[in-house]
């Protein structure tokens, strides 16, 4: 499945463990970044790519991102149903993904990402950001929290 998996509870990750690793958090009209340490260590939220209103998936901004920062895999944030069950968006999302493989030639791996916005916006919250937040910092701060998420598990 051109090195796609979904990581299920303690089983290990398609990416690599060391280098960097970029996360992809999905969103209708953005979608955040972020990117962890050589260390796979810590996360960090990195830049929103903007989603065009019925354009494709924005691969030309995202290749240019992994030509800046050459990770050695690419997280995506699975978007399941409450009940833990896939719907359209994690569709979707799997659809990003084995493109990304695709033209990038880079491991993808997928992760719940139910809670990511909502820990994201508390945190801009709580940084001052108002009861929204700015969109532009929620979207990248979801992406990190994906990312540490993953990153915390594998030390598990």
């Amino acid at each position: 499945m051109n090195g796609l998996t979904l990581k299920p509870p303690n089983r290990p990750s398609a990416l690599p463990s060391a280098g960097r690793l970029l996360a992809v958090d999905l969103g209708a009209k953005r979608i955040g970044l972020a990117l962890s340490d050589e260390s796979q260590t810590i996360a960090h939220p990195l830049t929103t790519l903007t989603r065009r209103a019925g354009r494709r998936f924005p691969l030309k901004q995202l290749r240019a991102v992994i030509a800046d920062h050459q990770p050695v895999g690419i997280l995506v944030g699975l978007p399941l149903e409450s009940d833990g069950s896939e719907a359209q968006p994690a569709a979707d999302a799997r659809s990003v993904g084995r493109l990304i493989t695709d033209k990038s030639g880079l491991p993808v791996d997928f992760l719940d990402e139910r809670m990511t916005t909502a820990r994201a916006l508390r945190a801009v919250r709580e940084m001052g950001g108002g009861i929204r937040g700015r969109k532009q910092d929620v979207d990248p701060l979801a992406a990190t929290t994906l990312l540490q998420t993953f990153l915390d598990g594998r030390r598990r």
